[in-house]
C-alpha cells in the first residue's frame, strides 16, 4: 500500500498541486492526462528521484527498496550488454542471478549478448521491464510501458501486468493507449493541470473518451484544411 498525502512539486511553476491518492496491493492503477499534466513527475516523486513537499506513507518499512520503476526512456551505458544490465539491477537489490536463469526467463527473446545501447527503442523498453521484474519488487511504476513495442509484446506486457496483480503486487501505469489501461486497470486516475481531477472505476470507463473529447476539434480541422 502507498498513501500519498498533499504531494506538491514546483519547478519554475507548480507541476503537481496537493495530490492525495492511495494505491493498494493487488490492484492496478492507470494514470492519464494530457502531455505536461504531471504524470512522469508524479512517478519520479514516488520513486524518490524528485524532491517534493508532502508525504508518502507505506506499509513497507522502506517502500523504495521494493519499488521497480520503468521510465519512459531508460538510459543504458554504451558498453553494457543485456546480460550485464540485468545483473546490475539485480545486484542493486542483492539478488543473485545465474546466466542460465536469465536465459530461461528471456521472455522477449532479446539478444542479451549484444550491447544494450545498440538496441532498438522497443528492445530497450523490454530489457528495462524484464530487469525490473527480476528484482522481485512489490510495487511497480510503469511509465508508458507499451511505447515503441510490437503488438505481440504489447499482449505479453498486458498479461505480465495481470500476473503481477494476481500475485498481490501494486501496479501503477501510464499509457496513451487507452485500451491497454481499460484492459488492465482497476481504477484510472485523471491528472489535469497538476491535480487529481476524476477517478474512473471500471463501470465508468466508457466516460473517459468523452472527458478527453475536444469539442472544438471540428473547428481546428476546418482551420487547417480550408
Amino acid at each position: 500500500m502507498l498513501r500519498i498525502h498533499q504531494l506538491s512539486k514546483t519547478y519554475h511553476q507548480p507541476v503537481l498541486d496537493n495530490i492525495n491518492l492511495q494505491f493498494d496491493a493487488g490492484k492496478v492503477y492507470g494514470i492519464i492526462g494530457k502531455n505536461g499534466a504531471g504524470k512522469t513527475t508524479l512517478f519520479k516523486c514516488i520513486a524518490g528521484i524528485e524532491d517534493f513537499t508532502g508525504n508518502i506513507e507505506s506499509d513497507k518499512e522502506n517502500y523504495k527498496t521494493v519499488l521497480g520503476y520503468l521510465e519512459t526512456e531508460t538510459y543504458f551505458p554504451k558498453k553494457l550488454t543485456g546480460y550485464e544490465y540485468i545483473h546490475l539491477l539485480c545486484h542493486a537489490r542483492d539478488i543473485k542471478t545465474e546466466r542460465k536463469i536469465i536465459e530461461a526467463k528471456n521472455i522477449f527473446n532479446l539478444p542479451l549478448n549484444e550491447y544494450a545501447g545498440n538496441y532498438s527503442t522497443g528492445m530497450k523498453k523490454k530489457l528495462a521491464l524484464v530487469s525490473v521484474l527480476f528484482q522481485n519488487n512489490d510495487i511497480f511504476i510503469l511509465d508508458e510501458p507499451f511505447n515503441g513495442v510490437d503488438l505481440e509484446s504489447n499482449i505479453l506486457i498486458i498479461d505480465i501486468i495481470k500476473h503481477l496483480k494476481a500475485n498481490h503486487k501494486t501496479v501503477i501505469i501510464s499509457s496513451h493507449i487507452l485500451s491497454t489501461l481499460t484492459d488492465t486497470c482497476d481504477e484510472i486516475i485523471l491528472l489535469e493541470n497538476g491535480r487529481v481531477s476524476t477517478p474512473f472505476l471500471k463501470q465508468d470507463y466508457h466516460l473517459i473518451s468523452e472527458k478527453f473529447k475536444d469539442f472544438e476539434t471540428g473547428n481546428i480541422l476546418k482551420r487547417f484544411f480550408e
